[in-house]
């Protein structure tokens, strides 16, 4: 009988992973924060809006985190850093035409990554362990 090993070998056992393993490596996982603090800087920059820009400093400084070790700790800054910048975002009117243009579809992107982000972040940081680092 072989052991079972940690990563899934065969494609029927990576099947078997279901969406909440999926989406608690997606909270341990430096790279979302990365990319949602560079389509938030994408979007703000011009003309400079300062409040939507603070966001991205503190998504990098949560992949710094995660690099560095504090796994839980980063999902936990970047669910609740995501979910912030999804109400701060949900409250600005877009009109209808401007939602299918570049800016409307980096936008669109943005706001979904935030609530993918805020969903696996909360996954990871209630489901991590604190390893001594």
């Amino acid at each position: 009988m072989p052991m079972p090993s940690s990563k899934p070998d065969t494609p029927a056992e990576k099947a078997e992973q279901g969406l909440m393993q999926y989406a608690y490596a997606w909270g341990s996982n430096p790279l979302p924060p990365t990319l949602t603090a560079t389509l938030i800087a994408a979007q703000h920059i011009r003309p400079i809006q300062p409040l939507p820009l603070a966001f991205s400093p503190i998504l990098l400084f949560s992949s710094y985190l995660n690099i560095n070790g504090y796994k839980k700790d980063s999902a936990g800054l970047t669910s609740a850093w995501s979910a912030a910048y999804l109400v701060l975002a949900r409250r600005r009117k877009q009109a209808f035409g401007s939602k299918f243009g570049v800016r409307g579809l980096v936008r669109g992107a943005t706001l979904g990554l935030c609530a993918v982000n805020t969903v696996a972040g909360g996954l990871g940081y209630a489901f991590g362990k604190r390893e001594e680092v």
